[in-house]
């Protein structure tokens, strides 16, 4: 589990949460990562979230060795991360904290906690020697909130990338795909600050690094360009994978006959990799994920309240707030006497950037028929066009 020899992993998996920040389903966990830097001085990469202080401090003690710990660096005030720094303070009352002016500040909105001469306030660029390592800080603000730092430990080019890089999961749960789950948690958690990504993208270009070490999920060390491609990816906005996207919103099964129907007219063209999710029943956060994921998507919704299907709504309130963008959707509505869904469906796209409709616009009167029937088959020949 170590980085390297002088680099030790203190971290935790916490399997008990149900929902991350409340909100995300992690059927395998979560980890919240931390780091020992051992040198003529040593200094603790974060703590953990209070949940799991006890382990926590039982791993940093068993790598200190008896020695003191004589830095505290604080990437990220986010409680998940800085849960235990009471308890850090209180066992090593000599600790220096190491963050930025935003750090401290934010600190005390969490913690009653005396900062006075325990501080070490660092700007873009500052450096600290631990001895034969040395940690070069560089602010990232809003990645994803104001405070954030990453440090560069320039001896065995280890890249602490806060939250950066991370990904949902226990490190004790075996886990093949990687980006899977790093897609998930990037596009919910970090995804509507793109902009910024991408200018610590830029800022961290030139350095070379053997190493990354996120706040959640694995340390990363092989085919390290995989994973900054795939960030670039992601922050940039662009498609990652070719291919369609399918939402329905369906009340008594109709709409997801049709978007069912619409999935097979899409395979039958050509259409080779088409995904479909019934949004009344799934993890919304993976509905976000495969729609930042795909070039094209397509909802198909039933009018409601002179709107459109509640979930429908929920779903594309979250990708607003999650800044979706330069994209082309396929509307198909459902409606018994007065349809409305693709209108609602088509002003909140038309508020979000760079977004492109796909036409027709495909109308159901209660259930497919002859001439829904081919306005479907009509606009699956646009979407693969």
């Amino acid at each position: 589990m170590d980085v390297t020899e002088s680099i030790r992993y203190i971290g935790t998996d916490d399997k008990t949460i149900d929902l991350f920040e409340s909100q995300y389903v992690v059927p395998k966990g979560i980890s919240y990562n931390s780091y020992l830097i051992i040198d003529d001085k040593t200094a603790v990469m974060d703590t953990v979230d209070l949940r799991c202080t006890d382990e926590w401090l039982n791993n940093l003690k068993d790598k200190l060795n008896g020695r003191e710990v004589d830095y505290l660096v604080v990437s990220h005030v986010e409680p998940d991360h800085s849960g235990s720094i009471l308890r850090l303070i209180q066992l090593y009352p000599n600790i220096t904290l190491v963050g930025n002016q935003k750090t401290f500040g934010m600190l005390k909105q969490f913690f009653k906690v005396d900062l006075e001469n325990c501080t070490l306030e660092v700007k873009e660029g500052d450096t600290l020697s631990l001895g034969s390592h040395t940690l070069k800080f560089y602010m990232a603000p809003m990645v994803h909130w104001p405070e954030v730092m990453v440090t560069y430990e320039q001896a065995e080019k280890v890249l602490f990338s806060a939250d950066g890089f991370g990904k949902f999961g226990a490190l004790s749960e075996e886990d093949d795909d990687w980006a899977c789950e790093a897609r998930r948690y990037y596009f919910n958690i970090v995804g509507k600050y793109g902009a910024p990504v991408q200018g610590l993208l830029k800022k961290l270009s030139g350095l070379d690094f053997k190493y990354i070490c996120p706040l959640h999920g694995p340390v990363l060390k092989d085919n390290l360009s995989y994973y900054i491609n795939l960030y670039d990816t992601w922050s940039s906005y662009k498609p990652e994978t070719k291919g369609v996207f399918i939402a329905y919103a369906s009340i008594h099964g109709n709409t997801a006959k049709a978007a069912e129907k619409f999935a097979e007219l899409l395979r039958a063209n050509g259409e080779e990799k088409v995904v479909v999710t019934d949004l009344a029943r799934a993890d919304i956060a993976e509905a976000v994920e495969d729609a930042f994921r795909y070039d094209r998507m397509a909802l198909a919704a039933a009018s409601y309240d002179a709107g459109v299907f509640p979930c429908m709504q929920e779903f594309l309130n979250h990708l607003q707030a999650k800044a979706y963008q330069k994209r082309k959707v396929a509307l198909i509505e459902n409606g018994s006497w007065a349809p409305t869904a693709a209108k609602a469906m088509r002003g909140m796209l038309e508020a979000m950037k760079e977004m492109e409709i796909i036409e027709p616009v495909v109308t159901i009167k209660s259930s497919l028929d002859d001439n829904s029937g081919k306005q479907l088959e009509e606009l699956a020949k646009s979407v693969i066009k």
